[in-house]
């Protein structure tokens, strides 16, 4: 077999792999959203499908599938349509470039756990995540509706506005490193040589930004249903609401898994390769160790949603242009300055 037909293979199969976990970590993140929900306004949540409910993201999709899909009859029919899968292509697309464990040798083959090895990773990930507001904007331009198109275009404001301090606050991650490589980027943070503990205000900045980016609470205003019934997708039904709902939860833990990569050191376990353990499972325990991060992470995206209320239009905005772009800009400023004078 030829070494190009292998490496396709390879790539397919990681592919496959990657996107069916993704898309179960997605059914099942709903799962932990209404279990967690439930446990902090003091109810059980869903517990009749299967041992403790675990089978209700299957029957809500097989239902959501059932459904009748209804489009407004003034609608852009095509735009209508292609919105949710704008969405959720974006979505599942950005986790291409994140390196989710070092390396694992099958035979003789060394095989990188990531889908897309590029030297540009983060302009990938940045330019991706830009990519999914075309989506929201589109699905409220195309229904027709005045609720729908408040919902996006509340969307289309919040992206841009707090894409610039995630901006920056890669920024200067970017001139720590010298590299738009994120597997360069979690090999630097070897040990507990961790971001979060170099760049703080950066991992702070981050960390609200993909909140706004995300459009989770308290940035939920795209689809503030006290003001919008339910924002951008208030005329969706059937599959095509469902893709708009797989596309939220998706956002969120490659937002998780992209703060890990930033900041948490990514699949490193610190001084994991000086204890001696065979190849393999040190590669099995760096994806063990990722898998742990993120899902900490996507945890803390639910608990906030549940105890932090809804800023108003005016605090958002007043919030991403006064407080967290300037912040943003001091912190790449102040990493110059220090980056300079250590090199000097």
């Amino acid at each position: 077999m030829s070494d190009s037909l292998v490496n396709l293979i390879i790539i397919l199969s990681k592919i496959a792999v990657v996107q069916g976990v993704l898309l179960t970590a997605v059914a099942y993140s709903v799962y932990a959203e209404r279990r967690v929900s439930a446990f902090i306004q003091n109810r059980i949540g869903p517990n009749r499908v299967g041992p403790a409910g675990l089978l209700q993201p299957i029957v809500d999709a097989v239902k959501l599938l059932l459904k009748e899909d209804i489009v407004p009859a003034n609608a852009n029919k095509f735009i209508h349509s292609l919105a949710p899968s704008i969405s959720i292509i974006v979505s599942l697309s950005t986790f291409a470039v994140i390196p989710f464990g070092d390396t694992i040798t099958i035979g003789d083959k060394v095989i990188k756990l990531q889908i897309a090895d590029v030297n540009i990773g983060i302009l990938y990930f940045l330019a991706m995540t830009s990519l999914g507001v075309y989506g929201v904007t589109l699905s409220g331009w195309s229904s027709n509706n005045k609720y729908s198109l408040l919902g996006g275009l509340r969307s289309s404001a919040q992206m841009i506005s707090y894409e610039l301090s995630m901006g920056l606050a890669v920024l200067a991650i970017i001139l720590m490193n010298g590299s738009l490589e994120l597997d360069t980027i979690v090999n630097s943070q070897a040990g507990w040589k961790w971001n979060i503990l170099l760049q703080p205000v950066g991992f702070i900045i981050f960390l609200v930004s993909a909140f706004a980016e995300t459009n989770r609470t308290p940035f939920d205003l795209p689809e503030a249903e006290q003001e919008l019934v339910g924002g951008y997708h208030t005329e969706y039904s059937s599959m095509k609401f469902a893709l708009f709902f797989l596309a939220e939860y998706a956002n969120v833990i490659v937002s998780s898994a992209m703060i890990t990569t930033l900041y948490l050191g990514g699949w490193q376990f610190p001084y994991l390769q000086d204890f001696g353990l065979p190849p393999m499972l040190v590669s099995i325990l760096q994806i063990f160790t990722f898998t742990a991060k993120v899902t900490f992470l996507v945890l803390f995206f639910i608990w906030v949603r549940w105890t932090v209320p809804r800023f108003r239009y005016d605090q958002l905005m007043n919030l991403g242009w006064k407080v967290m772009l300037p912040l943003g800009i001091a912190n790449l400023v102040v990493t110059a300055i220090v980056i300079l004078f250590m090199k000097s």
